[in-house]
This record gives structure tokens, C-alpha cells and sequence, in this order.
């Protein structure tokens, strides 16, 4: 196969050896496929039924997750952990750990442990689905024992800038070179500024994990879509976000600050239906994605993939296939620091479809729909 290589901007050919992925040189490229790093979610609660918040995720259940993320286009992932009590925290962290430890499937899929919560504001609203009985302000100590519990492998941290000390917890988290990021906020301009000053360097899921009534202005979407020193996350998946919101948000922050999640919980990739929520009480899986509480017309999570972020970038914001695939791909490893020159995720982009054709893992093909 051929394909436009979105780094270099060359044609390239791109075939298996040996299990292995290999590229080439090309003279022309077969029309929509596209080459680019590997994507790399940096926010995924579950998956396929598989739940990273449950406390009982065993290896197995990791590995299925894992699997169905890599044929989403997915090379690697942070598993998330949200606002829960320090006994659940410390179980969900050891859960990942085992799993990262035992099988190499995880182990090299995994790249760190993002912790939302639970330093996150306790206000309606902007606490979303965190238990407000769970919340509270930046706490040194108890971060302490989640990195312990989690072998220190939290490469991301949400918090609420507005807690009390959360300035000082911020610098300390970021000199010990963790992400720290904005979300689930009610935080002003000089709380704001003083996180970014401070070395908070991403805005969590934009626009999400928040009031649903705000001033027109100033308010925290506002001072965070400003903010040119931080990166933003956006949920592209056509339910999160108005179309007119998505636009703004890659507008002003580029390819090269927004990077897209899919923030999935386990709903995600399962059939339509009527299920037990994570949090209590019923929700629904609708047939076009959307995940609402059951009977009413509130979001209870996102059900979509970074493929679907893609689709969605393309055939409704209008990005060009190339912007997109760099907000997969090359952002969020320039977020994280990360080289991974071996990963790869080619994929079809046509006709308001994206077909993922391969995926590749520190060169070994983890999904592979090759032809020949």
C-alpha cells in the first residue's frame, strides 16, 4: 500500500515483514491513506466493556481493551482513574501496574497512568460525574501514596487550580516531571494564570467539566482557550461539543496545541441498549453514540474513539485529514515527550469514513489489514 506520510509530507510504501511493519519509498499514493505516528490517547477511563475504574479489571480484561483500542487506530494509551476513595484509587492504580508488569500486550501500550481527581472543584457542574463525597484540595500526602501505589507511573494529573495550595502542588508535581492539567474547574484569570505560571501545561477535556450556565465573560474556557502556553484536549465526538465550539477550539489552538481524546468510559465500542451506569442508575447507549442518563437528555460519558474524533475533525469541523491525524498522533507524544519513532497507524480517510488499515507498536504490527 501507499500512502502520504503526514510527518515528512513524502509517499510512501508501507508492507509487512515478519510480523514487522516496513516503509518505503513510493512514486504515487493510493488516494485517502495516510501514514502518521501512532495515536495516543491520553484519556481512557474503559473500553469494550472493560472498566479502568471498577477495581477489578484483571490482565486479561486489560489485554481485550487494549486490543479493541489498537483496532480503533490506538497505539498507546493512558489509562485513566477518576476521583474515587484512596482505598478504590489504590486498587485501580495496582490493577494497571499488574496488568503493565504481566503482559507485554499492556505493558508496551501503556504510556503512564493519568490521574483526574480527585483535587477537582466540588461545584455541580463543573465535578461532573465525580462523587463530591471523594473530592478534595490538593493533597501532597495522599498523591504520594496513589504514585507509590501506582509505581510512579501517574504521567498526568487534572486538578482544580482553585484548591487550596494548588499552586505550590502544581510545581511540585511538574518538578517531578508529571503533566499537570486544568479540568473539572471553576478556577478565574489569576487562579488560571497562576497554574500556568506555576507550570500547568494542558486543559483537560475543554469546555467539558463545567457549569453548564457561565458568565458570557471572563470565564475558565474562555482564559484557557487563550492561554498560548497550554495544550488543550477536546472530545471530538459530535455529542460533547457544538460543531461551532469545535471549530473555535482547532481555530485557535492549532494542530499543533489541540490534541483530540476520546475520554471513553467501558460503554464505549458496545452495542445500543439500555445498561447499569458506572456512577448509579440506568443510562443508555444510543445508535448514534451519544451516552446519556437513562430517559433524559444528559451526557453520562463519552462512548467514542479516537477514530471517531477523526471523523468527526474531518467531516464536521472541516480540518484536512492531515491536521486531524497530527492531533492523534504527533501532539499528544510532543505533550508527553515521547519519541516512539517506530509507532504507526495507517488509515483510509474517504467518502466521511475513516478505515484504520494497520497499526504498529515499536515496529510489530498489532492490527494488521494489509493487503497481500
Amino acid at each position: 500500500m501507499n500512502a502520504l506520510a503526514i510527518e515528512s509530507g513524502e509517499l510512501c510504501s508501507v508492507h509487512r515483514q515478519l510480523g514487522r511493519i516496513h516503509i518505503g519509498p513510493a512514486a504515487q499514493v493510493e488516494d485517502g491513506l495516510y501514514l502518521s505516528p501512532g495515536w495516543l490517547d491520553v484519556q481512557v477511563n474503559g473500553f469494550a466493556g472493560h472498566d479502568v475504574n471498577g477495581g477489578d479489571l484483571d490482565v486479561e480484561g486489560f489485554e481485550l481493551m487494549t486490543h479493541a483500542l489498537h483496532a480503533q487506530g490506538v497505539a498507546r494509551y493512558l489509562p485513566t482513574v477518576i476521583t474515587a476513595s484512596p482505598a478504590h484509587l489504590t486498587r485501580c492504580l495496582m490493577r494497571i501496574v499488574e496488568a503493565s508488569d504481566t503482559s507485554n500486550v499492556v505493558g508496551r501500550a501503556v504510556a503512564g497512568i493519568h490521574l483526574e481527581g480527585p483535587f477537582i472543584s466540588p461545584e455541580d457542574g463543573a465535578r461532573g460525574a465525580h462523587p463530591i463525597e471523594q473530592v478534595r484540595a490538593p493533597d501532597p500526602v495522599l498523591f504520594d501514596e496513589l504514585q507509590h501505589a501506582a509505581d510512579g507511573r501517574i504521567r498526568v494529573v487534572t486538578l482544580a487550580p482553585e484548591g487550596a495550595g494548588a499552586a505550590d502542588f502544581i510545581a511540585q508535581l511538574v518538578d517531578r516531571g508529571i503533566i499537570v492539567a486544568l479540568g473539572h474547574t471553576v478556577a478565574d484569570a489569576h487562579a488560571i494564570r497562576a497554574a500556568v505560571d506555576a507550570g500547568a501545561s494542558l486543559a483537560t477535556h475543554l469546555g467539558n467539566g463545567a457549569p453548564a450556565r457561565l458568565p458570557r465573560h471572563p470565564n475558565m474556557i474562555w482564559e484557557q482557550l487563550a492561554e498560548d502556553r497550554l495544550y488543550a484536549s477536546a472530545i471530538f465526538d459530535g455529542h460533547h461539543l457544538p460543531e461551532s465550539v469545535m471549530k473555535v477550539f482547532a481555530r485557535v489552538k492549532g494542530s499543533e496545541r489541540l490534541l483530540l481524546t476520546s475520554d471513553a468510559v467501558a460503554l464505549a465500542g458496545q452495542p445500543p441498549g439500555v445498561y447499569d451506569g458506572q456512577v448509579g442508575g440506568k443510562v443508555e447507549l444510543h445508535p448514534s453514540g451519544r451516552l446519556t442518563v437513562f430517559a433524559s437528555e444528559y451526557l453520562a460519558g463519552s462512548a467514542s474513539s479516537l477514530r471517531d474524533a477523526v471523523r468527526t475533525a474531518v467531516t464536521q469541523v472541516g480540518l484536512s485529514p492531515e491536521q486531524a491525524l497530527t492531533m492523534v498522533g504527533r501532539t499528544p507524544r510532543q505533550l508527553l515527550k515521547r519519541d516512539d519513532p517506530d509507532d504507526w497507524t495507517l488509515a483510509r480517510i474517504s467518502n466521511g469514513d475513516v478505515e484504520v488499515l494497520a497499526v504498529a507498536v515499536d515496529g510489530e504490527l498489532v492490527v494488521d489489514r494489509l493487503d497481500g
